[in-house]
C-alpha cells in the first residue's frame, strides 16, 4: 500500500511543478489533434470546481481520508485493496499538500489542475488515482473481497443468512414472550453500526 501510495505522490507532486514552471502564463498544450490539452488551473473546490468556498473543509475531509486509511491498514492483507488503499492514499495526500502550501494560505491553498479532456473537467495525477482508487474499490467489494484477504460470495451469504433464518422459525423452545424479545434485539441491532 505505502509503496503504491509513494509512486503516486511522487508523480503527483513531480508533475505540477513541472507544469507550474512549464506552463503557468502561456496558453495550452495541444495533443492528439486537440483531444488532449494541457493547461494550467488552480481549483479551490472539489471536482468540477464544486465548492470554491469550501477550500478548508475539503482540506479537512482530506486530513481525515488519509487517517482513516492509515487506520485500516492495520489489518490489511489483501493485495488488491492494499493498490486500492494505496491510490487513494496517494491522491489524497497530493492534493492535500496543495491545499496546505499553495496560496492564498494554509488549508485554503488551490489545487494545480492541468490535464484537460473535451466536456470534462480539467484534472491532476491525484484526481486520476483517486478516480481509479475508488472504481476499483467498488469492483472489490462487488467480489466479495475483504480486507483481510478472504472472499464472500454473495451466494453463500444468501445461503447462511437463509439458514440462520430457518433454523430460528424451527426452533420450538423459544416461546412467544422470547420471540418478541428476539425480534426487538435483532431491530436493535440492525441500527448498530458495523465494525
Amino acid at each position: 500500500m505505502f509503496g503504491v501510495a509513494i509512486v503516486v505522490l511522487a508523480l503527483d507532486v513531480v508533475s505540477k511543478l513541472i507544469v507550474v514552471a512549464k506552463l503557468s502564463d502561456r496558453d495550452p498544450v495541444r495533443l492528439l489533434g486537440g483531444f488532449l490539452k494541457l493547461e494550467e488551473t488552480r481549483n479551490a473546490g472539489a471536482a468540477f470546481s464544486v465548492g470554491t468556498g469550501a477550500t478548508f473543509v475539503f482540506a479537512f475531509v482530506a486530513v481525515a481520508v488519509i487517517v482513516v486509511i492509515l487506520r485500516s491498514a492495520r489489518r490489511l492483507y489483501s493485495g488488491p485493496w492494499a493498490i486500492v488503499l494505496g491510490l487513494l492514499l496517494g491522491g489524497a495526500t497530493g492534493n492535500l499538500i496543495d491545499r496546505v502550501v499553495r496560496s492564498p494560505g494554509l488549508f485554503r491553498g488551490q489545487v494545480v489542475d492541468w490535464i484537460a479532456l473535451p466536456h470534462f473537467a480539467v484534472f491532476n495525477l491525484a484526481d486520476s488515482a483517486i478516480t481509479v482508487g475508488g472504481v476499483l474499490a467498488v469492483l472489490l467489494a462487488i467480489a466479495g473481497r475483504q480486507f483481510d484477504g478472504t472472499v464472500v460470495s454473495l451466494n453463500a451469504a444468501r445461503r447462511g443468512a437463509h439458514a440462520a433464518g430457518a433454523s430460528e422459525a424451527s426452533d420450538p423452545a423459544e416461546s412467544s414472550s422470547g420471540a418478541a424479545e428476539s425480534s426487538e434485539t435483532r431491530a436493535s441491532d440492525s441500527d448498530r453500526p458495523l465494525t
